[in-house]
């Protein structure tokens, strides 16, 4: 396999297109920068390519719906992957997603686990950059604010932890919600 395959290199261009003019919250950063870490963070790990295309099109039919068939495009495994790592937005409340990612989360694949838990920990990443420069304010994007961050990000660190207990980037995840807790 090339470094780059044509497949890979069409889910980049799908994901740009798809997340085109789509910003992080409260910032002028490009969203398709967090689809890039997420997947750059995958990548250390040796995964197949299915789960870095997933990593470039897991936030696509939550944020961006009607813009791309994952399954005609990519294929089964990787529409199965982004659906477990979607959040159901019919929801009404953010609670109540938060919970029922939670619990599919449970019951999901191991790629799909490892998916999240490289999309937390880039979020992570990104809130303890934040607050550097923003403080308290930082809260002020979220849905829910501070405490409903840092339950969430306990939360997540407590499946990823009894899910896949050995690997690497769960020990660097519960480190960096230590750090985001005591904020």
């Amino acid at each position: 396999m090339s470094v780059l395959s044509p497949r890979l290199m069409r889910a980049i261009n799908v994901a740009s297109v798809g997340h085109d003019g789509h910003y992080r919250k409260a910032t002028k950063i490009p969203y398709i920068s967090h689809l890039f870490a997420v997947m750059h963070i995958l990548a250390q790990f040796d995964v197949h390519e299915d789960l870095l295309i997933a990593a470039l099109l897991h936030d696509v039919i939550e944020d961006r719906p009607g813009t791309v068939d994952v399954e005609a495009e990519f294929g089964p495994n990787v529409a199965r992957i982004v659906l477990e790592v979607t959040k159901d937005s019919s929801l009404d409340t953010w609670q109540k997603r938060a919970d029922d990612y939670l619990a599919r989360l449970e019951q999901a694949s191991d790629e799909a686990v490892l998916l999240a838990l490289a999309d937390k920990y880039h979020n992570l990443q990104s809130i303890l950059a934040d607050f550097d420069e923003h403080g308290d304010k930082l809260w002020e994007r979220f849905n829910a604010g501070k405490q409903a961050q840092q339950w969430w990000y306990t939360k997540m660190g407590e499946l990823v932890a009894r899910k896949m207990p050995a690997h690497p980037l769960v020990a660097e995840f519960a480190g960096l919600v230590k750090q985001v807790v005591v904020l």
